[in-house]
């Protein structure tokens, strides 16, 4: 009979799923900016953390393990199924792949990563003709790749919550407002009224807050 796969200390997967992600937001978002750097370090410093305690060490699941022990008994909390904890928490018992809060992560990250490719698509034609950005995504949202991002990061929280993403979360969230608003800014001083119409009917980052 041989021994069960090793959990964790998979640091191969560790690499190769962060490149993976990585890479894949990189053909998106195609940073050029200095603000684009910045937001794109940022994501990718998440993903890190995030495959770091999913496949490397569960930080996570060590802290909470005599916790997650009493709360739900007979769980084997170094199991690999165990690090999805909202299923473990709220009584999942299927294979956690097909649970509910998997099943909304996964169309959150695919959400995610279309509207950035989207939007990358508008913001490329718009800035090599030099007009502002109003159409795709951005008729309906003015900052629809920081969205994007944040789709794709919340997405991967309710699928794998770990004690530093979501720590890093709300200071991702923060740090994103921060430079939407730097580049409304820059865009107000090259657009002029052309941006503050624009602005003044269209949502920032929720569609239905206009």
């Amino acid at each position: 009979m041989s021994a069960p796969s090793p959990a964790y200390g998979l640091w191969f997967l560790v690499i190769i799923n962060s490149l993976v992600f990585i890479i894949f937001a990189f053909s998106f978002a195609k940073p050029q900016s200095k603000r684009d750097w910045r937001s794109f370090g940022a994501f990718s410093a998440f993903i890190v953390a995030l495959f770091t305690e999913m496949y490397g060490f569960p930080l996570t699941i060590y802290l909470l393990s005599g916790w997650l022990a009493n709360r739900i008994p007979g769980i084997d909390p170094f199991s690999h199924d165990a690090g999805h904890l909202l299923e473990e928490l709220f009584g999942w018992r299927g294979n956690p792949h097909f649970g509910p809060f998997h099943l909304l992560s996964n169309i959150l990250i695919v959400a995610g990563f279309f509207l950035l490719a989207s939007a990358w698509k508008v913001l490329y034609r718009a800035q090599h003709q030099r007009q502002l950005a109003i159409t795709g995504p951005y008729a309906k949202i003015r900052h629809p790749q920081y969205a994007g991002f944040v789709m794709i990061m919340f997405g991967f929280l309710l699928q794998w919550p770990t004690i530093i993403t979501v720590l890093m979360f709300p200071i991702l969230l923060y740090m994103y407002v921060r430079l939407a608003r730097a580049e409304e800014l820059e865009a107000h001083a090259e657009f002029g009224q052309e941006y503050a119409s624009y602005a003044a009917k269209t949502p920032a980052f929720l569609p239905w807050t206009g």
